[in-house]
């Protein structure tokens, strides 16, 4: 290699190393020894698939001794990257982000590969933090669905997107029939169940670009982004519909609940706490009229 160009190399922050068409190290720079903890005289000649840093996806999956980033990039002349887990020197993992190029001859032809990483630690750490806030702040943890504060935030960008005559989006909010009762008869633990039981019908049920919402002790909120009139009346009745057949066992007793709901649409002039307002109208009128249906007005 020219001393100029492993001079730069040497100084990068990131690792980086070559291989050659049998993938054995050629090349191992100073930020492969920092990050690694293994030197260049430790893994010079030395084949990758060896298993020296035992690469590992997400789910321990070992990648070196079979179709590993560098393997594939040689294979289909790609560019590949990917987040991986190598292991130190010292035995401990560390979260890296690879990227492969080929290396081509003077020909066209494939004669080795490099492969830049860099110590993705604290990118890792929090996107890991970021996921467990928001699954502290902004979820439900009895019923998985978004807390009040979630879901507020989701009216607010809704909001916005309506004002923009965007997508339009539908509100249905729903009541667990009889609540109290089942609390009363059953206990307050068989009523978290049912709590859940119901969230998790409408979560499952629902595009990924939906959301429910727990929005008060018994009333769960479902946001539709882009459905008109029809499709949120056939999309309330479906989850009313699957709700009521749905059950728990309470000490071998099947327990079997229903929910009454009102269904609207957000209105490009108005406040989504307008929307709501309908939808809590909407749901009153379906409990006044026997419990277990859905009201849609828009």
């Amino acid at each position: 290699m020219n001393l100029f160009y492993k001079e730069i190399l040497d100084h990068l922050y990131d690792g980086v190393y070559f291989v050659d068409r049998e993938r054995r190290i050629t090349y191992w720079n100073h930020g492969a020894e920092r990050i690694t903890g293994y030197l260049a005289e430790q893994v010079m000649g030395r084949r990758c698939a060896d298993n020296i840093l035992e690469h590992v996806d997400a789910a321990g999956r070992l990648l070196c001794t079979g179709m590993c980033p560098l393997a594939a990039s040689m294979l289909d002349g790609q560019q590949k990257e990917a987040h991986v887990f190598l292991r130190h020197a010292d035995g401990y993992r560390v979260p890296v982000l690879v990227r492969v190029s080929p290396i081509r001859d003077e020909n066209g032809r494939i004669i080795g590969a490099v492969e830049i990483f860099s110590d993705n630690s604290e990118l890792f750490h929090t996107q890991k933090r970021l996921e467990e806030m928001s699954q502290t702040v902004y979820r439900d943890p009895l019923t998985g669905a978004a807390n009040r504060r979630g879901i507020d935030l989701i009216l607010e960008a809704a909001s916005k997107d309506v004002l923009l005559r965007t997508p339009s989006y539908g509100l249905i909010l729903l009541d667990i029939d009889f609540f109290k009762q089942i609390n009363d008869t059953h206990g307050h633990l068989a009523g978290d169940r049912i709590l859940q039981l119901v969230a998790t019908t409408l979560r499952k049920n629902i595009r990924p670009v939906d959301e429910v919402g727990r929005w008060g002790g018994d009333e769960l909120l479902v946001v539709l982004r882009q459905v008109d009139a029809a499709e949120l009346a056939v999309s309330a009745e479906t989850l009313r519909s699957l709700v009521a057949s749905s059950h728990i066992l309470i000490e071998e007793e099947i327990l079997q609940v229903t929910v009454s709901a009102g269904a609207t649409l957000i209105r490009p002039d108005e406040d989504p706490q307008a929307a709501l307002q309908r939808a809590d109208e909407l749901l009153y009128r379906s409990k006044q009229s026997g419990r277990n249906r859905v009201s849609v007005g828009l």
